[in-house]
């Protein structure tokens, strides 16, 4: 079937979707592709870690619609009318900060969340895509990560809310797939930045780009000679609809392999501003991944994805957006942004 098919192995018509986790970072992007796409959309969101600001410039098109709902409580009818053929489970904290403040919410969202959108996509016969997570691997022994390995997660650490309503969102997916027969996909998430990222989102890139544009210095935990992996929001929305648009059951990574330690993208985002780079060292957190590096062979040969927006790139749409928006986030009077690192 090809990328941009309109109709999935099931028979269904993929012209409708519903997008729990809508209002979310990536959920929001992921919205407006599909809108652009043709498809009409239900954004459904409890607004808790997402933002009505993130989608106040789709409300003009006649095929979206937002529905306020805690995917963890009962479907209303204004979710289940909708009828759609593509049904996409983003609804989740995803920042350390998030999770940690909502531990019981996380763990909700993987797996009475989870459970709600795969009867949604039972119901209406539509394909189903998890956004799972990078997490599953935890802090891997192996790199880089192919979907074949199983992880090495501590079950009650203080990520395990994350990890381990990930890991068991997969189980039930695949468990849906196996006994009912829904036509599901799993996306195993790796690290996604860009614009739309929330200032006080706790995450790596826009803390480094929020105190860059501040003229402070860059907060480093641990040595910083840890590894990410990190891979542009367009990319990852891409590898999202080239997989649904699929008949592939998952997991698969998508991720950009171009594996980078904290401190060379400290120096990246330093450059793309236009300043000095000054690190402030953090202690190490507790079961931080040492390495993340995904494997995408899978999402190469399957769906013929990779990503195709460069590091420099990348962070200088990512900089200018929160120079251009983000209050908080104005550049230091002493500070110029040159995009010196990428167009």
């Amino acid at each position: 079937m090809s990328k941009g098919a309109g109709s999935n192995r099931t028979g269904r018509s993929s012209r409708s979707a519903v997008v729990f986790g809508g209002a979310g970072f990536v959920g929001s992007h992921l919205c407006e592709a599909l809108l652009a796409d043709g498809t009409a959309v239900v954004c459904v969101d409890n607004l808790v870690t997402g933002s009505l600001d993130n989608i106040e410039h789709l409300h003009r098109e006649a095929r979206f619609r937002v529905v306020e709902h805690d995917i963890t409580e009962p479907l209303p009818r204004s979710i289940t009318r909708a009828d759609p053929g593509q049904v996409f489970h983003l609804a989740s904290a995803a920042s350390p900060d998030d999770y940690h403040r909502l531990p019981l919410e996380t763990l909700h969202a993987g797996a009475v969340g989870t459970e709600r959108a795969l009867e949604l996509a039972r119901e209406h016969r539509a394909r189903f895509l998890l956004a799972s997570t990078s997490e599953v691997y935890g802090d891997p022994l192996v790199s880089p990560q192919s979907e074949s390995y199983h992880g090495n997660v501590n079950p009650t650490g203080p990520r395990s809310v994350y990890d381990e309503a990930k890991r068991y969102a997969e189980a039930l997916t695949a468990a849906y797939r196996r006994t009912h027969g829904v036509d599901t996909a799993i996306a195993r998430i790796f690290n996604t930045y860009g614009p739309r990222m929330r200032r006080d989102d706790g995450r790596m890139i826009p803390n480094f780009v929020c105190q860059a544009l501040e003229g402070r210095s860059l907060t480093v935990t641990g040595s910083g000679l840890q590894t990410r992996s990190v891979c542009h929001v367009d990319d990852t929305v891409a590898g999202l609809l080239a997989l649904i648009r699929s008949a592939h059951p998952g997991p698969v990574n998508i991720g950009n392999p171009d594996e980078r330690t904290v401190l060379e993208i400290a120096r990246a985002v330093a450059e793309v501003v236009g300043c000095d780079l000054t690190v402030a060292p953090c202690p190490p957190v507790e079961d931080d991944p040492q390495r993340r590096c995904p494997d995408i062979t899978v999402a190469r040969t399957a769906l013929g994805w990779s990503p195709t927006v460069d590091l420099a790139d990348g962070l200088t749409r990512t900089v200018r957006w929160f120079a251009d928006t983000a209050p908080s986030s104005r550049p230091n009077p002493n500070t110029v942004f040159t995009g010196a690192a990428g167009g």
